[in-house]
């Protein structure tokens, strides 16, 4: 499956969803279009149950500059339509950029190279994985136009990093190579193909029943700053919908009989 349009371009080989910001001309920097070109993707990948992983990527140069000041604030509207939001503690536009891969049910695999600033930074943390080739340039960078990071990624930040390291890349928008963010926590693997690195990830998961993979996540995203309880009740609860589904007796199968031909896994369950 191919889909693209003037910003993002998806294709979907061997259900692994490669995700790429396509402006390179202007190092993939966030446009309103951009923006939600961003969103409708998410939206689409979201309900796709076929779909094992998500690897999000940058055209050209850099994965993602950060946001394009001048077209966005070059109109009115632009402005409006990315903070505006109907309830407070929603994701508007600029926020569900970040939070949005959240909400897909499937691992999403950041493969970073060249600048990842600001906004694209943002886009990055919210993401599962995060792969940077050594030379990558990230940064914290709305300090440097007299703001904040509001664009969702906070809610990554505080589960990766100690509170005054975020606050120094925050507050000065200093920028850090692959290796220092990897001391920092910020990403996960250094790697001098941060997309081939994503690729054989990607394809370990492959290897697993997507139900799992799918109650893992949601899991993890849950559990991990709630209560121990509530945490004991998902494992439960997510452990029962998987021994009652399709995908565990493939998986058992497959596991007992490596010698053999293995089975091919069912559509993922609804998480």
């Amino acid at each position: 499956m191919q889909n693209s349009n003037s910003r993002i371009k998806l294709n979907i080989i061997d259900d692994i969803a490669y995700v790429s910001l396509s402006r390179p001309d202007k190092h993939n920097a966030l446009d309103i279009h951009m923006f939600t070109a961003i969103r409708d993707t998410i939206n689409t990948l979201k309900h796709d149950r076929n779909v094992r992983v998500v690897i999000v990527q940058g055209a050209g140069e850099d994965f993602c500059s950060g946001l394009d000041i001048k077209a966005v604030m070059g109109t009115k509207s632009s402005p409006l339509k990315l903070l505006f939001k109907w309830l407070p503690w929603q994701s508007n536009l600029a926020q569900f950029v970040s939070t949005g891969w959240r909400k897909i049910p499937v691992p999403v695999i950041a493969a970073i190279h060249g600048r990842c600033w600001g906004g694209g930074l943002q886009i990055a943390l919210g993401a599962d994985i995060r792969i940077a080739s050594p030379d990558a340039s990230i940064a914290i960078m709305e300090a440097r136009w007299g703001l904040i990071p509001d664009m969702g990624g906070t809610l990554a930040l505080k589960e990766l990093i100690n509170l005054d390291i975020a606050k120094e890349l925050a507050m000065t928008g200093k920028e850090i190579n692959g290796d220092e963010a990897l001391n920092y926590g910020l990403i996960t693997h250094v790697d001098k193909s941060p997309i081939e690195k994503a690729q054989n990830i990607a394809k370990e998961i492959c290897q697993q029943s997507p139900d799992s993979v799918a109650a893992t996540k949601r899991l993890y995203d849950k559990s991990w700053w709630s209560s121990p309880s509530l945490a004991l009740a998902r494992e439960s609860l997510y452990q029962i919908k998987i021994l009652l589904g399709k995908n565990y007796k493939v998986k058992t199968y497959n596991q007992l009989h490596k010698n053999d031909k293995t089975k091919d896994f069912k559509t993922r369950q609804r998480w």
